[in-house]
């Protein structure tokens, strides 16, 4: 286990209800933990409460809404500037059991290979990156412990601060939506393996963002990742699936996922050929 605490980046953006169960429930960890809020442009009302909910947990108010993986770079920059080898990063309603991350760090104790890993949510399936679907779901290797995996997931992944040292932090013109995969592509072209550790759980009550923006934020990045690591026949590729599902999804009710939105994947589509990245532009759906 590390020596320092493991520093906890939590990140927020109007969620009052949810934050201080967060924050209470990383800083009831059995293993040593500092923690860290980092409000993403939050409402006026919501930062003005913050400090009471957060308690004694570091608080950095952006005043903007960055996005989770600049977000997410605000607080790994302050991590890498001080001590610790590994840092945790979670949005503001996610709900580790109390001995998660000592769980997760026993389990890589005598891997030094391992760069990034995540805790398990729990849905039986193993992350992986396909190189023209982008990314999707296997079964799991392993019923408990270590498994490997293409990349972490974002309800909890742990970044050890050498792999972050050779790789670097988050790509910002993700904003949200795979910037985890992209980190994880770059750390394991660099010799790190990734994993998932089965029996350390982390629950994720729910998602706040609109379908429109998640369904344009999972696509429009997909195109990037896929484009700027497996080359753009591969993005063209899914940007044909991408147009050939959103017929058939709209006769096929079934096959509607969670985050389904014609004109979200539309949206996404335009601006990844425009070049447009970052934060969704004003006619996505807000949320």
């Amino acid at each position: 286990m590390s020596a320092a605490p493991v520093t906890v980046i939590i990140i927020h953006r109007n969620r009052p209800d949810a934050i201080a169960r967060t924050v209470e429930a990383f800083r009831a960890q059995t293993a040593a933990t500092d923690v860290t809020v980092i409000d993403n442009g939050s409402e006026a009302a919501t930062v003005a409460a913050l400090p009471e909910l957060v308690g004694d947990a570091e608080l950095v108010i952006t005043g903007a809404n960055l996005g989770f993986g600049p977000g997410g770079n605000v607080g790994i920059r302050r991590f890498l500037a001080g001590e610790g080898e590994w840092v945790a990063i979670a949005p503001h309603d996610a709900l580790p059991d109390p001995d998660t991350i000592e769980t997760m760090l026993a389990e890589v104790a005598d891997r030094p290979d391992v760069g990034l890993m995540s805790a398990d949510v729990g849905d039986g399936m193993r992350p992986i990156i396909q190189p023209y679907l982008g990314t999707i779901d296997a079964p799991p290797t392993v019923e408990s412990g270590f498994d490997p995996a293409d990349y972490p997931h974002g309800t909890l992944m742990m970044c050890r601060r050498a792999c972050l040292d050779e790789v670097g932090i988050f790509d910002e013109r993700y904003f949200a939506y795979c910037e985890e995969s992209e980190l994880a592509i770059r750390a394991t072209r660099a010799g790190w393996t990734c994993g998932v550790i089965r029996g350390a759980r982390v629950r994720n009550p729910g998602m706040s963002a609109s379908i429109e923006r998640v369904a344009y934020l999972q696509l429009r990045n997909t195109l990037l990742m896929l484009r700027n690591h497996y080359g753009r026949k591969n993005a063209w590729f899914r940007i044909g699936v991408a147009l050939i599902q959103i017929p058939v999804g709209m006769v096929h009710v079934p096959s509607r996922g969670l985050h389904w939105s014609p004109r979200g994947r539309l949206l996404a589509i335009r601006d990844y050929l425009r070049g447009r990245f970052g934060p969704p532009p004003d006619d996505v759906g807000g949320g």
